[in-house]
């Protein structure tokens, strides 16, 4: 018997603004001016949102998005504050309200100025469960997100054997399919020495193994999946999504496996709701806030074996012709940071096969993640209807 949620949803429109780092515009702003792309993407108008998902924290609430977009009919309005692992986790949330009535389109945004205002580490201390960082992280000097994460990329290299140069061709691949792009921050060739020669921000993470501080605003719109069909753009349904939060979700130190993450439970449940495997995927927008949490959700999602990230990553298995293209955006170490929302937009592209020079050929099937806060995870798994 096939999941309630499976297929019932779809991705019906995507937008963005420019990914930048200035801007003289607010987070607001920037998610409205996405918003509104989104909106016209799928071919709706505003009056036509009766739901919305905003980042949290900043951005905007539900009384903004009536105020500056009208939105008259507006019947659902939530946060999902879990970090990088939001975005994905909302399309969870928004497929339970479009496939049970409660809404007919919900608006999923973002607006970011990570470069021209608050920067991670600031945003994090507004996170309530972050007290406990400050118990047991902080007295020892661990306080930023590359210091926390740091922790996992070193046990997965002293426990498997991992390399630099392994963490180093995520960076360069990543890099590759941004300067395809052309709406990216980062648009000059990385080497591998350039990564190996790069300040260390934090042992063993260097300045290419770390996601960008920049500016910008994306949003997405998902729909009850009959009513999508009659819209402008080609069909794109939710097959599978899930959310997931490892044990000890806000101290990694009080972890019993700090190489678990909240992917650990999300990514059997998402396999399962749409009746696929990691086997069946042509790619994957894998979210990459540094380049181990890579590496490692793709041994989580059973692309290979734990311990084995490193060398599956190499020999241009993750590059575009390769045997699974990742993050063919350019993702959040090139493209730009808008909280992995940029990632969904870039795999809904390519299943409309509308992804110019980065377009994978035939794609049909592929999945995004989430990675937010210290481990809580998501996944999408989408498909391009007939």
């Amino acid at each position: 018997m096939s999941h309630p949620l499976r297929e019932k949803a779809a991705i019906s429109g995507i937008g963005e603004t420019a990914y930048t780092r200035g801007t003289p515009k607010s987070g607001l702003a920037l998610q409205m001016e996405a918003s509104l792309a989104a909106i016209a993407d799928a071919g709706l108008s505003p009056r036509d949102i009766d739901g919305v998902v905003p980042y949290f924290p900043g951005g905007g609430i539900a009384e903004d998005f009536v105020a500056n977009l009208g939105l008259p009919d507006l019947a659902l309005s939530v946060f999902v504050p879990m970090g990088g692992a939001t975005c994905v986790a909302a399309i969870q949330t928004a497929a339970m309200a479009v496939a049970t009535g409660v809404c007919r389109n919900v608006l999923i945004s973002v607006g970011r100025t990570g470069y021209s205002g608050a920067r991670v580490s600031s945003r994090l201390q507004q996170f309530p469960q972050f007290a406990l960082t400050a118990e047991h992280e902080a007295p020892i000097g661990l306080f930023a997100p590359a210091q926390l994460y740091a922790q996992g990329a070193r046990r997965h290299m002293e426990l498997y054997g991992t390399t630099p140069r392994h963490m180093a061709e995520i960076a360069v691949v990543t890099r590759e399919h941004a300067i395809l792009n052309g709406n990216v921050v980062m648009n000059k060739p990385l080497t591998v020495e350039e990564h190996h020669a790069s300040r260390m921000i934090s042992d063993p993470f260097r300045l290419f193994d770390c996601s960008l501080e920049s500016d910008g605003g994306a949003a997405v719109v998902i729909s009850a999946a009959d009513r999508a069909r009659d819209l402008a753009r080609p069909l794109v349904t939710i097959m599978g999504v899930a959310e997931g939060h490892p044990e000890s979700p806000a101290a990694i130190s009080q972890r019993p496996d700090i190489l678990e993450f909240g992917l650990t439970r999300a990514a059997p449940r998402a396999f399962a709701m749409a009746g696929v495997g990691p086997k069946d995927m042509d790619l994957a927008e894998i979210y990459d806030c540094f380049t181990f949490t890579v590496l490692r959700q793709l041994e989580i999602l059973g692309f290979c074996k734990d311990g084995e990230g490193g060398p599956f990553v190499m020999d241009g298995r993750i590059r575009l012709g390769g045997e699974l293209p990742i993050n063919t955006h350019g993702g959040l170490l090139s493209q730009g940071h808008v909280v992995g929302l940029n990632h969904v937009i870039e795999l809904t592209r390519q299943l409309r096969r509308d992804a110019g020079k980065a377009q994978v050929k035939d794609a049909e099937l592929g999945l995004v993640t989430g990675y937010g806060d210290l481990g809580d995870g998501s996944i999408a798994i989408l498909r391009r209807a007939a």
